[in-house]
């Protein structure tokens, strides 16, 4: 989102936002619509990090270019919950972290198109990314070392490669399945508390977040903390989305290929134990 609206500002060009359904999940056909002749970047997430909603990347895309436009996606919440096929969603550009598939820290992937690539300036300079060094002139390398200047991040680069190995030896459609049935566990367990408002839908992807009436987020992930379950509260780096919900915050429980039903038990549980407590139920 920042470094599109913080270009835009550069470029003097139109920053559009999409709006959001009361659910917090992405308005598609405001989204189709929005894309026109004059759109250079759209810019979007697989898989949105709050009510967790899986964008149909493939008809977005079919959109932008038939526009001229490029597509960028970020595929942090997605790369990890769901088999993803860069070419076959016509992604011009896909990004993700390397902790967000159980790598280190620090590090992540760009995939992009190889002729947009070679077209694209480098945006930082120094050794490896060369091609021929003068007195008044300097060209690059071809490709996607163009965009690696320096020492690169080595150890990261090892964990990380280490990691998607794993990954693709040992997590299948059945793992992808397990996190589809605790989301609708934890979603259904949620929306039976009263004063719980559960966000995004049944669709949502590997992420629920909620909110309980009258209680701070960060008040109920500390009483969660204490239980032993860790949670996620704050705005989640998505500031303008709890604007448009209206709450300063939300309380997000992300799941992962170590979890269980009874994690989502012990969760459902503690939510209820904390409306006991914060709102004097007996």
């Amino acid at each position: 989102f920042i470094p599109w609206q913080q270009l835009a500002k550069r470029q003097q060009a139109t920053f559009t936002v999409t709006p959001v359904k009361p659910d917090g999940t992405v308005d598609i056909a405001a989204l189709l619509a929005a894309i026109t002749p004059q759109t250079k970047v759209v810019a979007v997430a697989q898989v949105t990090n709050v009510a967790g909603d899986t964008l149909p990347i493939a008809k977005i895309a079919a959109k932008a270019h038939a526009v001229g436009a490029v597509v960028v996606v970020d595929g942090a919440q997605a790369v990890a919950h769901l088999a993803v096929d860069v070419q076959a969603m016509g992604a011009d550009f896909y990004a993700f972290s390397g902790h967000k598939i159980y790598g280190p820290t620090g590090i992540g992937v760009l995939y992009g198109r190889a002729d947009l690539l070679q077209h694209m300036p480098p945006i930082q300079f120094g050794g490896e990314m060369i091609s021929e060094v003068r007195d008044d002139v300097s060209t690059w390398a071809d490709g996607p070392i163009k965009y690696e200047a320096g020492t690169p991040h080595i150890a990261g680069v090892i964990g990380l490669g280490a990691a998607l190995t794993w990954f693709d030896q040992s997590v299948n459609a059945a793992a992808f399945d397990n996190e589809h049935q605790l989301v609708d566990q934890l979603r259904a367990g949620l929306a039976a508390i009263p004063d719980v408002t559960v966000y995004g839908n049944q669709a949502s992807l590997a992420t629920v977040s909620f909110n309980l009436t009258g209680i701070h987020p960060h008040d109920l992930a500390t009483f969660l903390d204490e239980q032993q379950i860790a949670v996620r509260a704050g705005h989640h780096c998505a500031q303008p989305l709890m604007a448009r919900l209206g709450v300063p915050a939300t309380v997000r429980a992300s799941f992962g290929v170590y979890n269980n039903a009874d994690d989502v038990e012990r969760l459902i549980q503690a939510v209820q134990a904390a409306r006991r407590y914060f709102h004097g139920i007996d």
